[in-house]
């Protein structure tokens, strides 16, 4: 009997078919991933293997089987002791999955004493016996955090640590490591390997990043539409894929190894900025986000940043603009020293949805710059803004719609519009894709493209995926800890690095040839012991 058995599975929401006539398997110990772009389905697929539509006024049908239990036909009781006990979950936000309020070692306690009816002090052991297992350092104190005081990656680890808690022998995870930087995504996926050979366990990955799925599993089954659009083996379909979509979803993902061609970019510095230093926090609690930066932006070039979370990419990405004072430097404009926000310098944000006021439209929201650049006449402001709008690939009629109507790939668009709306010089991309799927990603990607052409625009594109950041740039600046510490041409830094943290940031990235992950998986074994034993003369 296999792990998983899915026969036709459908799920419908209304009139909306997300999955339809959907089959698989997945045997004890192996690894799938389900593969696709957002609103392809797979994550519907991963709640229906748990019954989490129950009660939800979706409609569901076909055969689902998980470690024997008959989803559909389960009681209420049934379900839960599949859910945690024989199967468990880690989810794409690990914040909105644990309690703000409480320590993360209690939560874990409570998910064990739920299933295993054990006293409090053992479930308080288990608890940092899974906190040591995927980790965590110093498990034993660590588990008194709440999660705010965990970084995202060991918040993830966190959810892992839960989800092991009771042995489960399928681990179902839903985007395990977006919007988290190549190194700890490279350690949480090494983590899910080491935690298959030595216990067993049977993985489900639902996954947008094709690379992720590389670095991970057996199988690749690749989704559209709800519909299984082509499936098998990890290495055939990555590898020589027999479907046209497999091969457009492939040809989507950036390469770190593919060089870019430049930029038309002129000797004209139009901003630039000397020995950046930005502190928080006062007296001995005080610590530098930015550490004595500096950089220049030639008209009409793309500048990439790059490094890891917590490395100052934003917050000198946010100096830059204007919505952060320096402790110390300087930026300036042009040659002037910049005062306060420069309309000429525009930034677009990682996430959409929480730049838009999700009272107003969108096209109000793209009016603002035009009205604060002295525009009084609505008829000429909403002319722009429609403009706007279809410039970036979206219609004048979607003036009135509210940003909840928009994909997140249709809201970044909004968001560039509102940046354009300025007529800037230089935009302040930061994460603009970050958690986009690969098609959506491109399509954002080569829109910037466009308009800096078009329009001459300076780029400023800070990015933890070193592969998006190769695309994009003529120039790249990797930043660790605060500093700059290599930078220069795009294809001298990726191609031949100079700083041991550039090397360790490249060995990171997900390769899309498992047998190159295998290799790199590894490598950064070897690495491991090797810090660790130095760590401990």
């Amino acid at each position: 009997m296999s792990l998983v058995e899915v026969t036709d599975l459908t799920v419908e929401f209304g009139s909306l078919r997300a999955v339809d006539g959907l089959s698989f398997r997945l045997e004890q110990g192996a690894a799938l991933a389900l593969v696709g772009e957002s609103g392809s389905g797979k994550s519907t697929v991963a709640s229906a293997l748990l019954g989490l539509h129950r009660g939800t006024g979706a409609q569901v049908s076909g055969t689902v089987r998980v470690a024997g239990v008959d989803v559909q036909e389960a009681s209420d009781e049934e379900l839960r002791r599949l859910r945690g006990g024989k199967a468990a979950m880690v989810f794409q936000d690990p914040l909105s999955s644990l309690d703000p309020y409480y320590a993360i070692g209690d939560q874990i306690a409570e998910v064990h004493r739920v299933h295993a009816r054990v006293s409090r002090r053992a479930a308080r052991a288990r608890a940092v016996e899974v906190l040591d297992r995927v980790g965590i350092p110093d498990a034993q104190r660590r588990s008194r955090s709440r999660p705010h005081e965990f970084s995202g990656g060991m918040r993830q680890r966190a959810l892992i640590a839960m989800a092991l808690a009771c042995e489960p022998d399928l681990l179902i995870a839903d985007e395990p490591t977006t919007a988290l930087d190549v190194t700890v995504q490279a350690q949480i996926l090494d983590l899910l390997h080491t935690l298959r050979e030595e216990t067993g366990l049977g993985l489900l990955l639902v996954t947008h990043d094709v690379g992720v799925a590389a670095e991970s599993v057996d199988e690749v089954l690749v989704m559209r539409h709800g519909r299984a659009v082509e499936h098998g083996p990890v290495g055939t379909v990555l590898g020589a894929p027999s479907e046209t979509y497999t091969r457009e979803l492939l040809g989507a993902v950036p390469r770190v190894d593919a060089a870019r061609t430049a930029s038309v970019a002129s000797d004209e510095v139009v901003l630039d900025a000397t020995r950046l230093r930005r502190e928080f926090g006062r007296g001995k609690r005080a610590f530098a986000a930015v550490d004595d930066v500096s950089l220049t932006v030639h008209r009409g070039e793309t500048l990439g940043i790059v490094g890891e979370s917590g490395s100052g990419k934003t917050t000198l990405g946010r100096m830059l603009v204007g919505l952060l004072e320096p402790t110390a430097g300087e930026v300036r404009y042009e040659g002037h020293a910049r005062v306060g926000v420069n309309p000429a310098v525009q930034m677009v944000f990682q996430d959409p949805v929480s730049s838009l006021n999700p009272r107003r439209s969108v096209g109000e929201s793209i009016a603002d710059p035009v009205r604060a650049r002295g525009e009084r006449d609505e008829g000429r402001i909403r002319g722009r803004v429609r403009e706007l709008l279809e410039r970036v690939g979206l219609e004048a009629v979607h003036y009135d719609r509210y940003p909840h109507e928009f994909s997140g790939g249709q809201r970044q668009r909004v968001g560039i519009a509102r940046a354009l709306a300025a007529d800037p010089r230089v935009i302040v991309c930061d994460e603009p894709v970050a958690a986009l799927d690969v098609t959506t990603q491109a399509q954002v990607v080569a829109l910037l493209g466009e308009l800096q052409r078009e329009l001459g625009l300076a780029l400023i594109f800070v990015a933890h995926d070193l592969a998006v950041v190769r695309q994009v740039s003529d120039r790249v600046a990797v930043m660790r800890e605060g500093r700059i510490v290599e930078s220069g041409p795009a294809d001298e830094v990726y191609d031949s690095p100079q700083d041991p943290y550039t090397k360790q940031l490249l060995a990171a990235v997900p390769a899309l040839d498992p047998q190159v992950a295998a290799r790199s998986r590894e490598v950064r074994r070897e690495l491991a012991v090797t810090r660790r034993e130095l760590a401990a003369t």
